[in-house]
């Protein structure tokens, strides 16, 4: 039986050549998968293959290796309990207070932004997507990067690469305050 078609879901020309290919990598990962759309884990696992920075935010790799051990058999174990299913976590994309300055851009914009039809995303995935390009604007950048899509991923509890994540051994709020230190993007969380 042939693979289903995700609906073409171009990123945006705004973003850049690196993390079009990753969502491109992602795309494939989910159309081999038989997958009606493009998730969080399909987006984690090509952020791990195709970029250094994210790699190096786990600073070990031992624990890079685990969670692409774990990303494959996505395919062939338990991820197959996800097969047909639609990721929707009901997350709804918060950026850090102190990260909002002015302008605020509405999410249509930055949805926009991100793919011109959403309709081969997860809801999950492209709220991660705007949450990624919401952290951009708010550091002052046209666009997002891998770091920035990887503290989307990782901020919501709910998402299928927030499961892969634990399953490995990584605390996603860890993860996400680790980057926001790197990066300069925040205070680190307390509390």
């Amino acid at each position: 039986m042939p693979h289903p078609r995700l609906p073409r879901t171009e990123p945006d020309g705004e973003l850049d050549a690196e993390l079009q290919s990753v969502i491109a990598g992602a795309r494939r990962r989910a159309v081999r998968g038989g997958d009606g759309q493009l998730d969080t884990a399909h987006l984690l696992h090509s952020l791990l293959e195709s970029d250094p920075a994210v790699r190096a935010a786990f600073g070990d790799g031992a624990r890079v290796a685990r969670l692409l051990g774990l990303l494959v058999q996505r395919s062939i174990g338990y991820g197959l309990r996800w097969q047909g299913t639609v990721e929707d976590s009901g997350a709804v994309p918060v950026v850090p207070e102190q990260a909002v300055r002015e302008p605020v851009v509405p999410e249509r914009a930055v949805r926009e932004r991100i793919v011109r039809d959403p309709a081969g995303w997860s809801p999950s995935a492209l709220s991660a997507m705007e949450l990624a390009q919401a952290r951009a604007l708010a550091g002052g950048r046209e666009s997002a990067d891998g770091l920035d899509v990887l503290a989307a991923l990782a901020s919501d509890a709910e998402s299928r690469a927030v499961e892969i994540l634990r399953r490995s051994g990584v605390d996603p709020r860890a993860l996400v305050e680790r980057i926001d230190v790197d990066t300069g993007f925040g205070e680190p969380l307390t509390g």
